[in-house]
């Protein structure tokens, strides 16, 4: 299996008249196998119209799109074959039973009948619908139809998932058990997961990778797996008395420091550096503290700076440093 899950280059989508997609560019997935992904942006910022490119179902303007190495224009059909997709919304045929359904998907997947059947079983039991699985869809709730949706995309074991806001209108409970399913699939299973979703604590929660999309472009990526090992506290100081050597004492100890000017700084201590540690340092200086507050970084605030981010020019915001 190719080393890198989802890769662009220059990538622009147009539908009519309107670009969509605006050029952009990153690698995600680097690390191979069992990585999730977290695909980012307000309404209307082309999430939609890349989940779509990366199907098949739009063919780029320019640029090229691959995913798991094959190219989504030229090698279409090996790319849906290696990919299963769980969209937002329903795609049932109401009055059949699950595993009815679920066999019917498999089948059109090329599994062979017996598989089919045995692969529909085994699926619906894994999200926990087993005991409902001859109901008709139509029936179901819609946590229930959430799971469906979940089981016709994995039938057919494929290296990649597309979840299109899989969690969205689940009440607490079943949004846990969603999460624990996608957590399996990496762990367990070794497939990667493209997580599309506007709820940043899921992301958080399950990816190891996020990106965040605005207008088209790419404006922030960012490897969560890395902040999480990071361990690293964000200081908001102010200070009263000479703080002109607080910047020296700061890198001395492994600390950075930026300041704002009338005794306020913006610090980053690393795992190393404790709070204590720091308040010790103040003293040394001789600074007077009106102000401390710590805090670790947060995808919403990452998320909040990105979306404040202007693109001034079209490749400003459309290319993204590799994620490893």
């Amino acid at each position: 299996m190719t080393s890198t899950v989802v890769e662009l280059d220059d990538l622009r989508v147009k539908l009519g008249r309107r670009e969509i997609l605006r050029g952009i560019s990153c690698r995600l997935g680097v690390s191979g196998v069992g990585r999730v992904i977290g695909l980012l942006g307000p309404n209307g910022a082309g999430k939609s119209t890349l989940i779509r490119t990366l199907l098949g179902f739009h063919r780029p303007a320019a640029g090229r799109a691959l995913v798991l190495g094959c190219d989504c224009r030229k090698e279409r059909r090996e790319v849906q074959s290696r990919v299963g997709y769980m969209p937002e919304t329903d795609a049932f045929i109401g009055n059949m039973s699950a595993v009815a359904f679920l066999t019917l998907m498999a089948r059109l997947s090329g599994l062979p009948a017996k598989i089919a059947l045995e692969r529909a079983h085994q699926t619906l039991f894994q999200v926990g619908l087993g005991e409902a699985r001859y109901r008709e869809l139509g029936t179901y709730s819609l946590g229930m139809r959430q799971m469906a949706r979940l089981a016709q995309a994995i039938i057919h074991g494929p290296d990649l998932v597309v979840l299109d806001e899989p969690t969205n209108g689940l009440d607490p409970s079943a949004r846990r058990r969603m999460l624990r399913l996608i957590r399996e699939m990496k762990e367990e299973q070794g497939m990667n997961v493209l997580l599309s979703s506007h709820l940043l604590g899921d992301v958080e929660e399950v990816c190891d990778e996020a990106v965040i999309v605005r207008d088209g472009r790419i404006v922030h990526a960012c490897n969560l797996d890395e902040e999480r090992r990071s361990n690293r506290r964000f200081v908001e100081l102010e200070v009263m008395g000479e703080d002109g050597g607080l910047g020296g004492a700061l890198g001395a100890v492994g600390a950075h420091g930026v300041t704002e000017g009338g005794g306020r700084w913006r610090i980053v201590l690393p795992p190393e550096v404790d709070i204590d540690a720091l308040w010790g340092l103040l003293a040394r200086q001789g600074l007077l503290v009106r102000k401390l507050a710590h805090r670790r970084d947060t995808l919403e605030e990452i998320f909040l700076k990105a979306m404040g981010r202007i693109a001034h020019t079209p490749g400003e915001a459309g290319d993204a440093p590799p994620l490893s």
